[in-house]
């Protein structure tokens, strides 16, 4: 038994089969390796020329995170030192108890004089540590302490926060324990 096929008749008066399969009435979409390769070299080209640009701009977040995270430590020992009466410290830490000189090591928060016992003093807080290359306060390293009227002991004090390619800022605490911050980068950076 033949199977009857549909037909149409063409001008020229022969008959034509319709077309069959997965491609009939519809058309291939794709790209060619040529185009593909086009594209990849254009977005290579693209990317090189951008990555210097995104390394600094990736310094300059670094020490934005960094002033903000000294701000932060900054203005809540001096907000509990108003709120508590007491003299409150904050200074670089590694352990938590003890205070250190190197400002890129974790910040401790803590509640009394420094030179206290570790049983007379109470860690209010710890900050992570900073991913900066370098931070320098004050030539005498000391800690920062607010009194119970939210001003900083001692004299105003600079710290000089130092990244990658030259980036950096300067945070300036006032005796007053206010903290402004000067953008540019400081000399030795």
């Amino acid at each position: 038994m033949q199977r009857q096929e549909d037909t149409t008749s063409s001008p020229a008066g022969r008959q034509v089969l319709p077309a069959r399969g997965p491609s009939a009435g519809m058309r291939q979409a794709g790209v060619t390796l040529l185009e593909l390769c086009l594209v990849l070299s254009i977005l290579a080209i693209t990317a090189g020329w951008g990555l210097p640009g995104l390394s600094a701009l990736m310094a300059r977040h670094e020490v934005a995170v960094e002033v903000m995270r000294l701000q932060d430590s900054l203005a809540t020992a001096r907000h509990t030192a108003i709120s508590r009466r007491a003299i409150v410290t904050v200074c670089p830490s590694a352990d938590g108890s003890g205070c250190g000189d190197d400002w890129t090591a974790p910040l401790s928060i803590l509640a009394g004089e420094v030179g206290q016992p570790p049983a007379e003093q109470t860690l209010l807080g710890r900050r992570r540590a900073s991913r900066l290359n370098a931070i320098t306060y004050r030539q005498d390293q000391r800690p920062v302490r607010y009194r119970p009227d939210g001003r900083a002991t001692g004299h105003n004090g600079t710290f000089r926060l130092c990244g990658r390619h030259g980036e950096g800022a300067s945070l300036i605490l006032s005796n007053f324990g206010r903290v402004r911050v000067i953008e540019d980068s400081p000399a030795g950076c």
